[in-house]
């Protein structure tokens, strides 16, 4: 699995570098190719943010069965981990803005 989410990182990575690389003189294919770049990074970040989120979802109901006090501990990490879909929604702003 992990080598899977390395192997389509490396993907986006290289199929989002010609977009920045590219002169104006193509204004439609550059559109295509932003398109397409903040689609992945809203996808990537997304899918990251869930695996995140089950992962320390599992933890802290295990945590919270042997001691329910634990239950206000376990929030703040599910929050991190769903900022991560925020920063990818943002960096896809950024892309499409600029």
């Amino acid at each position: 699995m992990k080598r899977f989410i390395l192997l389509l990182l490396l993907v986006a990575l290289v199929s989002v570098v010609p977009v920045f690389a590219q002169e104006e003189s193509s204004g439609q294919s550059q559109a295509v190719w932003k398109y397409f770049a903040a689609a992945l990074a809203v996808g990537i970040s997304c899918i990251a943010g869930g695996i995140a989120v089950g992962q320390i979802g599992s933890a802290a109901m295990g945590a919270m069965s042997e001691n329910p006090e634990l239950s206000g501990k376990a929030l703040p990490y599910a929050g991190l981990a769903e900022g991560i879909c925020l920063w990818g929604f943002l960096v896809a702003l950024l892309i499409l803005i600029f």
